[in-house]
């Protein structure tokens, strides 16, 4: 068993840099820690880290992903999310679910067409991180 502490990092390929850095700084309030050039950006929430590299999304050479997923407190942010994309015209791919397991999600994508997921989670939407620690 490889030792770690979660999921924490994603590199996507991105046809537009800047188009997809202006998704994830208005849609989820990532901020840009580094852009070493026009071909890459590096967004963080906090406790995380989401690469962007210039590339042709969906080349059937290249590795698939088939969603990322941003973990929220509660059912009701997944709510107020879910009523936020559609007032601000964000292309949803799947409607608001409450699953048998008690989690509660939404899909939508992103300007690559990139599947998201916003996720309240019941194992572990409660946890918080320490600076430091996380």
């Amino acid at each position: 068993m490889i030792t770690n502490r979660g999921l924490r990092h994603l590199a996507l390929r991105v046809a537009d840099v800047e188009r997809a850095k202006d998704f994830y700084t208005r849609v989820f309030g990532m901020r840009v820690v580094w852009q070493p050039d026009p071909n890459e950006a590096y967004l963080s929430s906090g406790c995380d880290n989401l690469a962007l590299h210039r590339g042709n999304p969906g080349d059937p050479g290249a590795q698939s992903l088939d969603h990322l997923g941003f973990i929220v407190p509660t059912i009701a942010d997944v709510e107020t999310a879910f009523a936020w994309a559609q007032q601000n015209g964000v292309s949803i791919a799947h409607p608001l679910r409450h699953h048998r397991d008690g989690s509660v999600s939404f899909y939508i994508h992103d300007p690559d067409g990139n599947v998201v997921q916003v996720l309240y989670e019941p194992s572990i939407s409660l946890l918080s991180f320490a600076a430091g620690k996380a």
